[in-house]
This record gives structure tokens, sequence and C-alpha cells, in this order.
């Protein structure tokens, strides 16, 4: 049988002189164990004055991983965390029953601007966890196990894999790591996940003589993933997968295996807006005063659409 189930292609989006590339999900594909998410951040150069600012918005079910290969970014979220992360450290936020958090390029590396390269992920949380207290832990690059797999380096984010465990407290069976290889480098896939994939961020590799050159996420076929892979060119790879928790749904930034929760957080988000986030199911990040509306909603400051339910004069 094939070790390769399908072989994706990002589709990229400019957000106005950044590209956001979007891999995971697809029609294809929906998930690839718990990750139901996977979004490249660029690469991007901001020239001084600069940077990102994604406004607070909320989540639930689920648990967001930043994690940079260049530049750095400010997180804040409603538990009173401000922290900055920095390429190799990973920031790994839990929802559980709700969240609110922002996303900025911070005042100094503004001013001075900077390059941007990294990766997002959400990790859909399993039944029995999707209604817990959020919470925030942050790791720096120094506390994640790094160590040499053959000809290539690898540094284990989140999980367990060849013999190691990353420190990241996560709720199911995961593995997501950052791997660095010189062409001619081979590694075994590890044992132990029912799904697995392989994004080559940049290079090409081999898995039984199929390319899966830059930009490209490899799927393996579930029960089939002990594959080796070759490396073709100097290459920039992510490892991901794990256990699959069944079906997910997703809308927007809210994730459940309950389609009534989502409409209840939506309902939520937009009571929280209507109070000004006092005594709200969400609350306003520490520091911050601005959000994101749900799609389709009024901006601040916008009035309502007319409409002959809602007529403006």
């Amino acid at each position: 049988m094939n070790p390769l189930e399908r072989i994706l292609e990002g589709k990229s989006k400019d957000l106005g002189g950044f590209c956001v590339t979007r891999i995971l999900p697809v029609a294809q594909r929906r998930h690839v164990g718990p990750f139901v998410f996977y979004d490249q951040m660029g690469p991007a150069q901001f020239n001084p004055g600069e940077g990102i600012n994604v406004r607070p918005h909320p989540h639930i079910g689920l648990a967001t991983v930043t994690y940079l290969f260049d530049g750095e970014m400010d997180h804040r979220d409603c538990l009173g965390v401000h922290q900055t992360i920095y390429p190799g450290d990973v920031n790994w936020m839990t929802a559980g029953k709700g969240v609110t958090h922002s996303e900025r390029t911070g005042d100094e590396a503004r001013a001075k601007g900077l390059f941007m390269f990294g990766i997002q992920v959400w990790v859909a949380l399993p039944e029995d966890c999707q209604e817990i207290e959020p919470e925030f832990h942050h790791h720096g690059a120094d506390d994640l196990p790094a160590f040499e797999l053959g000809d290539a380096h690898c540094r284990l984010i989140l999980g367990s894999a060849y013999g190691r465990t990353s420190p990241v407290k996560v709720y199911s069976p995961i593995v997501y790591a950052h791997i660095e290889a010189k062409a001619g480098a081979q590694f075994d896939l590890p044992e132990g996940h029912e799904e697995l994939a392989l994004h080559v961020v940049s290079g090409g590799v081999e898995v039984r003589g199929e390319t899966v050159s830059g930009g490209h996420m490899a799927i393996f076929t579930p029960g089939q993933n002990q594959a080796s892979v070759s490396v073709t060119e100097d290459s920039r790879l992510m490892l991901l997968g794990g256990q699959p928790l069944g079906q997910r749904f997703m809308e927007w930034n809210f994730v459940s295996s309950r389609k009534e929760r989502i409409e209840q957080a939506k309902a939520d988000w937009r009571a929280s807006i209507a109070q000004g986030f006092k005594d709200t199911p969400f609350r306003m990040p520490v520091e911050e005063n601005e959000y994101i509306p749900l799609p389709g909603d009024p901006e601040p400051g916008e009035p309502p659409a007319c409409t002959e339910e809602n007529p403006t004069s």
C-alpha cells in the first residue's frame, strides 16, 4: 500500500503585505490527528513602523500553538498574560470553555522593523476537556527536547516521539516537531501515532520515490506510516499528528464536537461585545480595548446594516 494518502498544497492569502498560507482544513482532509488548523505565517519583511495587529478574538474547544522560525510576537489574553514569543519558543493556549486573546508586534520590534516567519496550529481538545478552564503555558526554546535524528536535527514541540517527550501540557496522544535537515539526510517516521503528516516548509523530500516539494504537506496513510523520509534538498520540515478525536465542527475561531455549542459561543461573543466585556462570558485581554466581530457583524463604531427588521430611519 502507498504510504502517502495524499499531498496537500497550501493556499496563500495576502493580508496587506503579510501572506498567510493555509493547509488545514481542506475538503479532502479536515484534520491530522488532533490538528484541525494549520497556517504558515509569512515569510514577510516588515518595515519600521509596520507589524501584525490581530485584535482580540475568542476561541472555544481547542488549544492554539504558535511557533516561530524568525521574528517575534506579543500574546495578550483575558487570563492576564502578556507574553512575547521568540523563535523556537512555544506559546500553548488552552481555550477550553472560552478565552479571548490578541496577537501583535511589540512596540520595540515594530519601531525597528522585523522579518517574520512561523506556524500557527489549532489542536482540538478531547470531548471531556472541551469545557475545561482556559490556561496559558509558555516554554522557551531551551525547554524543548532537541536531538539528532540521523543526519537531521529535531526539536520536539509537543507530545512524544523518538523516545523523547515535550514538557508542554497536552490532552491527547500527539506529536509536533520541527526538523532541519541537509540534502542527503534520511530519517524514519516515529512509531506509535495513528495519523501523521509532514509539512515541507522549504526544500524537498522523497518517500518511496514520490517527491514532496516545498509548500506541500504529505499525509501518510493511517497504519502505513512507518516510512523512511529521504531529504533531497536542504529542508525545513514540520512533523505533526497523533490520535484523531472524532468529528469536530469548526466555524470562525470556534471548534466543538457539537454544533449547538458553536452557536452558543457566537451568541456569547455578541453578548460580550454588547455589554462592553463586563461580567460577560468572554472578557477583554489585558491592555486591550479592541475586538474582532463575528464575520458579517458590524465593525466597532459601524452602524448595523439596514434591513426590514432593523430599519435605520
